[in-house]
């Protein structure tokens, strides 16, 4: 047989001597592998709806054709007709998902973003009902709740030095009250590999009215968590449980009993393919065994309280204030546009927690035009008008009042104290702890009363509607006059604010010295004239001390 050169191999595009060119295989095989331990340690939502599904899919394929190009024959390094299906693939998701994003948008879709929420326009009156006192009232924002609830496990060595406390408070109606709840969870990865047998052993909870922690320690430890690893990490367990349902948020609560349980929303895109995401489910799932339970949003349990996010809430009014007159006009005319301001605060009524915040013009300034109350388990929100300034502008003015302490004021509750919308909200100092009460009328922010006391705000406050002959259809101040005799007097001061002590009898008095600098004339043994109103304390408040005889005098 003659020598020669060798002649080269034939190579065709997909089979080789009409055998099937198992390279693809190769390569098909290890994007499978890919794609596992992507989806096991990204979570993407298997659902056409979320973007990211689009991309997750899109970087396999983009994965798949480079594996192809390597363990695939080429003829001469050309470009295939299987390298030019890869590449039409994804020019054609890239473009439908591009088309369905602008579709979806608000430019062509402005009236369907609009109707997301049905607002019920009220009165004041019927939105907020008027209280007589409010002792009640849950005024302790998320930086005061982590302040105290820590003070709750640090004298549990086992528990502070293995876990720590969640930064996410949630607000919840407690038989009635609020109260903030927040689980411990696992301090980084390795406290995890040490505490993962026993689990998270309990959670905090923070009463916003008496300022105090209580550290719940549970007879089932907590297994499933946002701060776990592995199956025990809450996103991973949800995901795999419900690989198409869309979940954003978890937020920690319990039930009637103090069970803990996680509450998860499910989103699903209301306008388009993309636009528009509304809550339609929620999963429940129980924080310590796993079980979990899907619920359209009008069956969820009673006892759950945030359904609703309050950004979510908030952004469904903007599209409902911005976009009711069609997009055009939320950018240009602006007529009749109307936007929350920009932070919400929580109010606990009638059972159900709800998000609150004022409503301003477009043009943004410091007042409002009126208030939206939404419910964070039912999505029903409630709006009524009244012009007045916003909470950034009442809190500054409460700030004004005690600025030589220099407190600083939290984010305001509104309540309705006899008819005239009030903002509350806590003076904190600088370690974060509630010095004084302070009250802003929301239509006259020059009115503002501050106390040490929720009851003393409210009787100064009533006082100052008065003096500025404020019409209010709730009770009217009731002041009694009567001559007593002296029987000790002190004078202390507090916070840099001197505070004067009358006792008579059994009977006390105080008035601050601002208000009447002639009480330093006032000693023990005189007669005098007080004018106080009933606040139901049992040191009364007095608004007028008039000196009639000394004591010098009633001896003669």
């Amino acid at each position: 047989m003659a020598k020669g050169k060798a002649s080269e191999p034939k190579i065709v595009d997909i089979k080789t001597k009409g055998k099937f060119n198992f390279g693809f295989l190769i390569a098909a095989g290890i994007t499978l592998v890919i794609a596992a331990v992507m989806y096991y340690f990204l979570l993407p939502t298997l659902n056409p709806q979320q973007v990211s599904t689009w991309i997750f899919f899109g970087i396999l394929i983009l994965i798949y054709g480079f594996l192809s190009v390597i363990f695939a024959e080429r003829n001469n390094n050309k470009l295939s007709k299987f390298d030019l299906t890869i590449g039409g693939i994804i020019a054609v998701m890239l473009v439908f998902v591009v088309g369905a994003g602008i579709s979806s948008s608000t430019i062509f879709r402005a009236s369907d973003y609009a109707s997301l929420i049905e607002v019920e326009e009220c009165e004041v009156d019927e939105v907020i009902s008027q209280g007589e006192n409010i002792s009640d009232i849950a005024l302790m924002d998320t930086e005061s709740a982590k302040t105290i609830g820590a003070k709750a496990i640090g004298a549990l060595s086992d528990v502070v030095s293995q876990y720590v406390i969640s930064s996410e408070y949630s607000t919840i109606d407690l038989d009635g009250k609020p109260m903030k709840v927040a689980p411990l969870q696992y301090d980084g990865f390795f406290k995890y590999m040490g505490n993962k047998d026993n689990g998270i052993p309990g959670y905090v909870m923070v009463d916003p009215v008496k300022n105090e922690s209580t550290y719940i320690k549970l007879s089932e430890p907590i297994r499933y968590s946002p701060s776990a690893y592995f199956s025990y990490d809450l996103n991973r367990h949800l995901t795999f449980s419900y690989p198409t349902k869309i979940f954003e948020d978890f937020y920690f609560e319990i039930d009637n009993e103090g069970n803990p349980y996680w509450i998860c929303p499910v989103y699903t895109p209301q306008v388009g393919l993309f636009g528009a995401k509304d809550v339609t489910e929620v999963v429940i799932c129980n924080a310590c065994n796993g079980d979990t339970t899907l619920y359209k949003t009008g069956d969820v349990p009673q006892w759950v309280d945030r359904v609703y996010d309050g950004d979510l809430c908030t952004q469904k009014y903007n599209w409902y204030g911005t976009l009711s007159g069609g997009f055009w006009n939320s950018k240009i005319g602006n007529v009749g546009c109307k936007t929350t301001t920009d932070d919400y605060g929580y109010k606990v009524m009638d059972g159900d927690v709800w998000i609150y915040t004022g409503i301003t013009s477009v043009t943004g300034d410091e007042s409002n035009i009126g208030f939206v109350l939404i419910n964070s388990r039912t999505g029903e929100a409630k709006t009524f008008a009244i012009s007045g300034a916003d909470e950034k502008a009442a809190m500054s003015a409460a700030e004004g009042e005690v600025q030589h302490l220099g407190y600083e004021a939290s984010f305001p509750s509104l309540i309705n104290i006899d008819g005239q919308p009030t903002y509350i909200m806590v003076l904190k100092d600088n370690g974060g702890l509630v010095k004084m009460y302070a009250l802003v009328n929301v239509e006259n922010y020059g009115i503002v009363a501050t106390a040490a006391t929720q009851k003393e705000v409210m009787t100064q406050y009533r006082k100052l509607l008065k003096d500025s002959n404020i019409e209010t259809n709730g009770s009217q101040i009731e002041e009694i006059t009567e001559k007593i005799i002296v029987s000790d007097i002190k004078f202390l001061t507090m916070d840099g604010t001197t505070v004067v002590y009358i006792t008579s009898g059994e009977t006390a008095y105080k008035q601050l010295l601002s208000e009447n600098e002639e009480l330093v004339l006032i000693g023990s043994g005189d007669r005098i004239e007080v004018t106080y109103t009933e606040s139901g304390s049992d040191i009364k408040e007095l608004t007028s001390t008039i000196l009639l005889q000394k004591a010098e005098e009633l001896s003669e």
